[in-house]
């Protein structure tokens, strides 16, 4: 396989939830290296996460299993149980279809660079903890937990 150029690896900004579940994600800039490297089975991710920003709202997934390795800073990992702070050289893993949510907050003062590795799969469900929002298989856009899409 030859090698990834990760400086031309478009950079995508922010996400696509709906509002206002965005806003906290907004600063996050994630690069597909795996999609850049014709990966289709699983995903890799090499995420900028500045100061005050976070990953993702919390959730966990029915069907992938997620890996995040920390480069560079500081992350305070927040699930169910409470908080853990990561930094440079740990890694956390969130195994498949357990019911507690996870997500990343930069409450330092520097990025923080981390690898975000999980398995791709059509049938999986998203769900979000502490918000309305779930993303089912084969969707193209949010919903309410109780199906109704997002306007």
């Amino acid at each position: 396989m030859p090698k990834i150029d990760v400086a031309k690896v478009p950079e995508r900004q922010g996400s696509d939830y709906p509002a206002p579940y965005g806003k906290p994600v907004s600063g996050r800039i994630r690069q597909a290296l795996g999609r850049a490297g014709g990966l289709t089975d699983f995903g890799v991710n090499l995420v900028h996460l500045p100061p005050g920003a976070w990953s993702s709202q919390r959730h966990w997934h029915s069907h992938e299993e997620e890996f995040v390795y920390v480069l560079t800073g500081e992350l305070t990992l927040v699930t169910g149980a409470g908080e853990q702070l990561l930094c440079a050289g740990d890694a956390a893993a969130f195994p498949k279809n357990l019911p507690d949510g996870h997500h990343l907050i930069n409450r330092g003062e520097a990025t923080a660079v981390y690898l975000d590795i999980g398995t791709r799969r059509d049938d999986d469900t998203c769900h979000y903890s502490d918000i309305d929002l779930r993303l089912e298989p084969g969707a193209d856009h949010y919903s309410h937990k109780d199906g109704t899409p997002y306007a």
